[in-house]
């Protein structure tokens, strides 16, 4: 029993090797790893590489152009744009985190209930999500922050609650094709708990295409993220972010770079995220289609 426990293991560990080096040989995918990382990084020390205080005004630098004094210019009140740029991504990456993470564990546990259990479990489950996807995500975002309020923390939850249900119809439908194969029903033939089945056995077949569409809705989560605080219902001020610099500099077409920088920054986000989702489509498919 030990030495199949033993061999199952080297065999997960091989196959995910395998994914692994098939995702870093991929070049949009490896482009994208190395954007997305940098990203990340210079947003978690942005206190060490930010060359000013995001919320600093100078007088003396309203809407000023490109320079050498400020790489990036200065917005309609004088403050730097390349640091609040630099800080706007902490907020960008922090809604990220925390949408997809929470809409990756709710709607997870909703399909891998709904499919498995299935009846009028599913049948209720299912309504649910369909009716959410009745909404545009953005209509249904900015009908969520209208009862919340707008802020940081409300962005995020609404970001989260409407990606709940794209995880929940994609987990449902890959548990109803696994959980008819040969080796689960052995499984619960031998007298294995569903919790146990659930864990060790659908669970893995189902994760690798959770991870590829966790990777393409966290685009999608940024483009939200930018759009409510485009509205003025996201992180408000005088903390930055990519969408409230759009906004701003909506008002002011004369001054280009405040509006280039911050959109050019989530376009790159966004495609490195695309880059990052294609590649990961591509090395789990081999893993996916055992």
């Amino acid at each position: 029993m030990n030495t199949s426990l033993v061999a199952s293991s080297r065999t997960h560990t091989s196959v995910y090797g395998m994914a692994a080096h098939r995702l870093f040989r991929h070049r949009l995918g490896r482009l994208g790893l190395i954007v997305l990382a940098a990203l990340v990084v210079i947003a978690s020390v942005a206190p060490l590489v930010a060359p000013y205080d995001p919320t600093e005004i100078y007088y003396e630098s309203i809407l000023s152009a490109p320079s050498m004094t400020h790489w990036l210019g200065t917005d309609d009140v004088g403050r730097d744009l390349l640091s609040r740029l630099i800080y706007g991504s902490r907020v960008s990456f922090e809604v990220i985190g925390i949408s997809i993470s929470g809409a990756i564990v709710a709607g997870s546990a909703l399909g891998m209930v709904s499919g498995y259990i299935g009846g009028w479990v599913d049948r209720v489950v299912m309504s649910v999500m369909d009716g959410m996807l009745a909404f545009p995500m953005l209509v249904l975002a900015l009908g969520i922050i209208s009862v919340l309020g707008p802020s940081l923390m409300n962005a995020a939850i609404a970001i989260t609650i409407v990606n709940v249900p794209g995880f929940a119809r994609l987990v449902r439908g890959q548990v109803l094709v696994v959980r008819g194969l040969d080796y689960v029903q052995a499984a619960r033939a031998l007298g294995a708990r569903d919790l146990r089945i659930i864990v060790h056995h659908i669970w893995p077949k189902v994760a690798g295409n959770v991870v590829v569409y966790a990777s393409l809705r966290g685009s999608a989560a940024l483009i939200t993220e930018a759009s409510l605080a485009f509205l003025g219902l996201g992180v408000q001020p005088p903390i930055p972010s990519w969408g409230g610099m759009l906004t701003t500099a909506m008002q002011y077409w004369d001054a280009w770079w405040m509006s280039v920088f911050p959109g050019g920054a989530i376009c790159i986000t966004v495609l490195a995220l695309n880059f990052i989702g294609d590649a990961l489509r591509d090395a789990l498919d081999v893993h996916l289609a055992d």
